[in-house]
């Protein structure tokens, strides 16, 4: 009896430490993602309102310096802006350039929103299912009992 309490806590702490871990870590490269895909958006709407004023002198707006500290500036000239293509670069384009670049970049990042989710629902299941195996094991009901009405 003591060596199958052993596999079945050692199957308990793959899924603990294992499973859920990468669970965890998969669904945080998600959310990183999407919140890239919401930068890039936003900055396609900031462009397409730049384009709509037909501004491209004298630029007044606020820049974050960090933790929500906002100074003024000023923009000589917004017909160019620096744009983040990854890994730390920054890219000078022209408006039409980088809202073109924004929808590929943010259909790529979409294709791999949708390989994290996959990847999650995998590790969900491989989750699901040693805890069923173990429930098994233990002869434990997963059935919830319900509540039965007297007459």
């Amino acid at each position: 009896m003591t060596e199958f309490s052993s596999k079945v806590f050692e199957y308990e702490k793959f899924v603990n430490e294992k499973l859920k871990e990468d669970l965890r870590l998969i669904l945080e490269q998600r959310d990183k993602t999407y919140q890239q895909i919401a930068e890039y958006l936003q900055l396609k709407t900031s462009i397409e309102k730049i384009q709509e004023v037909k501004l491209t002198e004298g630029l007044k707006t606020k820049v974050d310096l960090g933790c929500n500290f906002y100074v003024q500036a000023n923009v000589p000239d917004s017909s160019r802006i620096f744009v983040f293509i990854g890994f730390g670069f920054f890219l000078e384009m022209t408006h039409d350039e980088a809202l073109k670049f924004i929808g590929k970049r943010t259909k790529l990042l979409n294709v791999h929103v949708e390989k994290l989710t996959d990847d999650a629902a995998k590790v969900k299941a491989n989750i699901r299912l040693v805890l069923e195996g173990l429930r098994e094991l233990q002869h434990i009901s997963n059935e919830q009992e319900t509540p039965k009405r007297e007459m």
